[in-house]
């Protein structure tokens, strides 16, 4: 810690290196006496160790406009109480004397880490509302709120280059929140509306995490509506982010996204070895803090995307047991997936000609669905396995039954 424990906590709170202040204050300086600062992060250094006791009247001024507090409680300590009014005059004339632009730089707000902190609390209830009810309208317009309440604040104030690409990730995480909530709704276009605003957002932050996580929902909306190859590509991108250079985690959803692709262009080999490898991906990965968008990839989520990557390969037995083995370690919270794997678990059942057993299945699945669920994928496997059920051309009661009462909510 250093002598000038006020000035470094202000710092740290709105995420300023020295390098930075005094390139934040060389600014303040130039707009109240036309030339520029010439403070550098030796400056800095020297406030902080209390070297400097009382910096100059324009530099002064130019600190207390960038860490938006007075001299004194920034740690400063006037040399005399003649320095003190002093000060307040020349505040006065150089308040007076600036002009329009002074006052607009005046008003401008500072963001700090407590702004980040906010914005990403914000952001994290509206994953948890995704991951119980699904894609709503309301989850969609949440994330796009979110999204524009962020861009809003940047353009209004001013801020650390590290609390800038702080808020900036943020900003494409609500764009990609918003384009899952739209590929769930399975609505494609909407989808890609947002995920192009969330590239721009990913762009501005300069993080591979956030590119990937644009990547992430850029494969999966290709692959729903059914272009596998441009599927495989985004996934390919995926792989090559430094994120899932450092990160097996992240290795192992690319390689799972591949799969999903290549074997729905009836590519098994290709298909089995890109599964391998995001099963070993995963089990190379240690617990560590990663972003909270992507905790829905635990276990669970390996097992389940493994059984859709089997059950489209043809193979339904196996299918059928991962997706048990998913439902079985699924977390609570997760009330969307547990429904939308049920409803793949009772097709997988039907494709095999278990049908009783596919009706029950099924029929739990749409008991599992809120009253505000808006997972489009859900109802829609729900008609799959009806249709199943049709074309089987069963006479049994309980097959015949399920078939008249689910026509109501498929």
């Amino acid at each position: 810690m250093y002598a000038n424990a006020k000035l470094e906590a202000r710092m740290v709170k709105l995420g300023l290196g020295q390098a930075e202040l005094a390139r934040l204050v060389n600014a303040e300086i130039e707009k109240l006496t036309g030339r520029p600062g010439a403070l550098d992060d030796a400056d800095i250094r020297r406030w902080l160790r209390g070297k400097t006791k009382w910096p100059q009247d324009r530099i002064r001024l130019g600190v207390e406009r960038v860490l938006q507090a007075s001299a004194v409680d920034l740690g400063f300590t006037p040399r005399s109480k003649k320095s003190e009014e002093d000060d307040v005059h020349r505040r006065t004339f150089l308040t007076a004397t600036g002009g329009t632009a002074l006052a607009v730089a005046a008003s401008k707000k500072q963001l700090s880490l407590s702004d980040v902190d906010l914005f990403q609390r914000q952001y994290i209830c509206i994953l948890e509302d995704d991951w119980r009810v699904g894609g709503g309208q309301k989850v969609e317009n949440q994330a796009v709120e979110l999204a524009l309440r962020i861009r809003s604040a940047l353009t209004a104030g001013t801020t650390s280059s590290q609390v800038r690409k702080r808020l900036h990730r943020l900003a494409s995480d609500a764009m990609s929140s918003a384009a899952f909530a739209a590929i769930d709704a399975k609505s494609h276009q909407r989808a890609r509306v947002h995920l192009e605003k969330a590239v721009t957002f990913a762009g501005l932050s300069g993080d591979s995490e956030t590119q990937y996580h644009v990547w992430n929902h850029l494969a999966m909306t290709a692959c729903q509506r059914g272009d596998f190859s441009e599927g495989a590509a985004a996934a390919d991108v995926m792989r090559s982010l430094a994120i899932a250079r450092r990160d097996p985690i992240y290795t192992s959803l690319g390689h799972m996204r591949n799969a999903r692709a290549l074997a729905k262009m009836n590519q098994p080999s290709d298909t089995l070895r890109s599964l391998k490898a995001a099963e070993k991906s995963f089990h190379r990965a240690r617990e560590t803090e990663r972003p909270t968008w992507i905790a829905f990839y635990d276990q669970s989520e390996v097992c389940g995307l493994a059984a859709s990557i089997w059950f489209a390969l043809g193979q339904y037995e196996r299918a059928e047991y991962f997706f048990h083995q998913t439902l079985s370690e699924i977390r609570p919270e997760m009330i969307r997936n547990r429904a939308l794997y049920m409803t793949h678990l009772a097709l997988a059942q039907a494709c095999q000609g278990e049908l009783e057993l596919a009706c029950f299945t099924g029929q739990t699945a749409y008991e599992m669905l809120p009253p505000a669920y808006g997972s489009k994928r859900a109802t829609d496997m729900l008609s799959k396995v009806r249709l199943s059920l049709i074309s089987s051309g069963s006479k049994s009661p309980e097959v015949t039954e399920w078939i008249e009462r689910s026509h109501q909510w498929t």
